[in-house]
C-alpha cells in the first residue's frame, strides 16, 4: 500500500512539473479566460440542517377516571396551576348515590353475619351435648363464613364508591401552565378504554425542547452534546441556541425517507418560544478554525483536453503508461478514455473538469487545484480536510488571496474532444 501511494505521488509530481513547464512556455499561445475565486482563510463549519417542532419539556394530558357531567371548571387556557390544585369537578349526584347504596349493602351484610354468628353459637352448644347432628353444625359454620365474606365484599364496594366520588374532583398532577382545555361546563365525559383528555398542562415553558426529524443520511454525524442554532417564523431575525440531548432509536418513514427523532433542549427565559412552533435547525457537527480554504468547485476543475494533450506530449511514454494504468484502475476499464475529453463541458461552466477528480471529498484525500499566476496557470497538489459543500479546507502550497480556477469563460477554438493523450502511443 505504501509503495502504491509512493508511485502515485511520484506520477502526480511529474504531471505537475510537466504542466508547469508546458503552461509557462505556451501561455502566450492560448486564448483562454478563466473564472477564478480567491483562496481565503477562515472557519469551515460542517452542519446538518433539519426542521422540528417546539414542545414543552414535560407535557401532561389530564383525563378522568369516572364518567359524568362537568359541573365546574377552575382553570382555563394559559392558567397557571399548582400541583394538587383542583381544576375541574364532575356532577357527584350519582356518585353519592352509589356510596349510599354501598353503605346500605355493607350494613345488610353485617346484620346477616351477626345472625349467622348467633346461629353457629347455638348449634355449636347443642352439638357439644350430642343434641344436634354433624351436618347441622357444618351448615351453620359454612353460613357464618359466607356471611363474613359478604361483609368483606360490601366493604370493598363501599371503598370503591368513595374512591370514585373522589375522582369527581380533578386535580393537577404537576405545577405548570394550561395549554389546552377541551371541555366546557355541562359536557358529558365518558371514562372507557380511551380516556378523554380534559386539559393539557406544560410543566415549565422556560425550558423547552425541539423534536427534530433528521434523515438517515445525516444521523451518523449527529452526536449528543452538539450545539444547535435555529430560527422560527415568528422571530425571523432572532437566532436561538440549544444542545442535542437525545437521539431516539425508533425510526419513522416519511415518503420513503427514513428519519430519526433528535431531541434538543432549548432555554426559553423570555418565553418567546411557544409550543408547536416550527424550528429551522442547524446542527454543528464539525468545525475547522482559521484554516486555508478554497471553493469546492476548484477541486473539481481541470483544464480542457487541448491543454492536457499538450501536457501529455511533455511526459515520457513510460510515465504516461504508468499514469494511464493508475487512472484506469481508479475508474475501471472504461475510465481511461475519458481522461482527455472530460474537460470539454463547454465555456462558462464552473467546475467543468477531469473525471478523476469527480470523487468524494473524503478528508485526507489529495486533489489538484489550478492557480492563475498572471496569465499563466499552474497546478498545485493539496490535501483536503473538512468541507461544508461550498468551501473546503486545504493544506498545500497556497496562500490567502491567490486566485484558483473554478471554470472557463472561453477557451478558444481548440475546445474539441480528443482522444486520451495519456493512453500509450501506438507505434506503426
Amino acid at each position: 500500500m505504501k509503495k502504491k501511494r509512493l508511485v502515485t505521488a511520484v506520477i502526480l509530481l511529474l504531471v505537475i512539473s510537466g504542466a508547469v513547464v508546458f503552461f509557462t512556455r505556451s501561455a502566450k499561445t492560448q486564448d483562454a479566460q478563466w473564472l477564478t475565486l480567491n483562496v481565503t482563510r477562515g472557519n469551515v463549519d460542517v452542519v446538518v440542517t433539519a426542521t422540528g417542532t417546539l414542545a414543552a419539556d414535560t407535557t401532561v394530558q389530564i383525563g378522568t377516571q369516572v364518567s359524568g357531567t362537568i359541573s365546574r371548571l377552575f382553570a382555563d387556557w394559559n392558567s397557571h396551576v399548582r400541583q394538587g390544585q383542583t381544576i375541574a369537578m364532575l356532577d357527584t349526584t350519582f356518585l353519592w348515590a352509589a356510596v349510599q347504596q354501598a353503605d346500605a349493602n355493607l350494613r345488610k351484610a353485617e346484620v346477616a353475619a351477626d345472625l349467622a354468628k348467633t346461629t353457629l353459637d347455638r348449634v355449636k352448644k347443642l352439638y357439644a351435648k350430642n343434641l344436634d347432628s354433624q351436618s347441622d353444625y357444618d351448615t351453620a359454620l359454612s353460613n357464618y363464613q359466607t356471611a363474613q365474606a359478604s361483609v368483606g365484599i360490601a366493604q370493598t364496594a363501599l371503598d370503591q364508591a368513595k374512591i370514585n366520588l373522589g375522582y369527581a374532583t380533578i386535580k393537577s398532577p404537576i405545577t405548570g401552565v394550561v395549554i389546552s382545555r377541551n371541555v366546557d361546563i355541562g359536557q358529558t365525559v365518558a371514562s372507557s378504554f380511551s380516556t378523554p383528555t380534559l386539559f393539557t398542562i406544560a410543566n415549565n415553558l422556560s425550558d423547552m425542547q425541539v423534536q427534530a426529524s433528521v434523515d438517515e443520511g445525516d444521523i451518523g454525524n449527529v452526536k449528543v452534546g452538539e450545539k444547535v442554532t435555529f430560527t422560527v417564523d415568528a422571530y425571523p431575525n432572532d437566532v436561538f441556541k440549544g444542545k442535542v440531548t437525545q437521539i431516539r432509536l425508533q425510526p419513522s418513514t416519511v415518503q420513503n425517507v427514513v428519519e430519526y427523532t433528535v431531541i434538543i433542549d432549548v432555554p426559553n427565559p423570555d418565553l418567546k418560544l411557544l409550543p408547536g412552533m416550527t424550528a429551522n435547525l442547524t446542527i454543528e457537527v464539525a468545525q475547522a478554525k482559521d484554516v486555508l480554504k478554497v471553493p469546492t468547485t476548484a477541486l473539481r476543475f481541470m483544464p480542457p483536453s487541448q491543454y492536457m494533450a499538450q501536457l501529455a506530449k511533455a511526459i515520457p511514454d513510460s510515465v504516461r503508461e504508468r499514469f494511464r494504468q493508475r487512472f484506469q484502475k481508479f475508474h475501471g476499464q472504461n475510465g481511461g478514455g475519458d481522461f482527455a475529453g472530460a474537460g470539454n463541458r463547454g465555456p462558462g461552466q464552473p467546475g467543468g473538469g477531469m473525471n478523476y477528480q469527480d470523487r468524494d471529498l473524503t478528508p485526507g484525500s489529495y486533489f489538484i487545484v489550478w492557480v492563475l499566476d498572471g496569465k499563466q496557470i499552474k497546478p498545485v497538489r493539496v490535501q483536503i480536510g473538512l468541507s461544508d459543500g461550498t468551501n473546503t479546507q486545504v493544506e498545500g502550497n497556497l496562500k490567502p488571496g491567490e486566485p484558483v480556477i473554478v471554470g472557463m469563460l472561453s477557451s478558444g477554438a481548440g475546445n474539441q474532444a480528443q482522444s486520451n493523450p495519456f493512453m500509450a502511443r501506438r507505434r506503426f
